[in-house]
């Protein structure tokens, strides 16, 4: 019942309704700029590199890690929001703002996957379509964790969950040798800046996050502290 009285008083307010469609067209679009930027980075793939960490460690089985992993993380992160409507906004729309980044950073850089690396099964037709082995710069599995730890910075429980679930996910491709060590590494970094950015792109949707979705259908002033 209480579940029902907060969807009801949501989407009365139409500055909520407004946001929610906006986050839902910009993930639409950053999906589809995801899968072209990820096609086009395995047509130009080139040769691989050298690793400090790789050339030093072996190759271990984490197909099932690797491709599952991320699916259940996102269905977990999609149970957080649905569990409180008023995140959607903001953590639909920070996840695209991720996913575009990503794919320009895809397309400029077309280093090949390292010689030795772990065998993934790409039968899953939702897999196929959203990992390409081309896209390497910089590493999604830790990036997507890491925003969701700064996203819910002021839950300690869940924020430590994303930092340990990213630090997991990166240690997983490294043992698969499927990123190279900068990839990880540098994922943290231009995550936080993804973060930042988001906060001032989407103010709106921050402020839906923050504080909740007024039941008067009044829109949350940009203004207020």
């Amino acid at each position: 019942m209480k579940a029902i009285k907060s969807y009801a008083a949501h989407f009365k307010n139409k500055k909520y309704l407004e946001a929610v469609l906006r986050s839902l067209v910009f993930i639409a679009i950053a999906l589809v700029v995801n899968f072209y930027a990820g096609t086009y980075a395995l047509e130009k793939i080139s040769n691989p590199v050298t690793d400090l960490i790789l050339s030093n460690i072996p190759v271990f089985d984490v197909d099932a890690l690797f491709l599952y992993g991320p699916i259940v993380l996102t269905l977990l992160i999609t149970a957080l929001c649905l569990k409180k409507p008023e995140r959607i906004p903001f953590v639909v729309s920070s996840v695209a703002l991720f996913l575009v980044i990503r794919s320009v950073f895809v397309t400029l850089t077309h280093i090949g996957p390292f010689p030795t690396r772990a065998t993934i099964d790409y039968s899953t037709r939702i897999v196929r379509d959203l990992t390409f082995g081309g896209d390497l710069f910089f590493s999604g599995h830790t990036g997507l964790p890491y925003l969701m730890a700064l996203i819910f910075w002021q839950n300690k429980f869940w924020r430590y969950f994303f930092i340990a679930t990213s630090i997991f996910f990166g240690i997983v491709v490294l043992l698969g040798h499927l990123h190279y060590s900068i990839d990880v590494l540098a994922a943290f970094f231009i995550t936080y800046s993804i973060y930042h950015i988001a906060v001032v792109f989407f103010r709106q949707e921050k402020k839906f996050f923050d504080r909740g979705v007024p039941r008067n259908d009044q829109s949350i002033s940009l203004e207020s502290k």
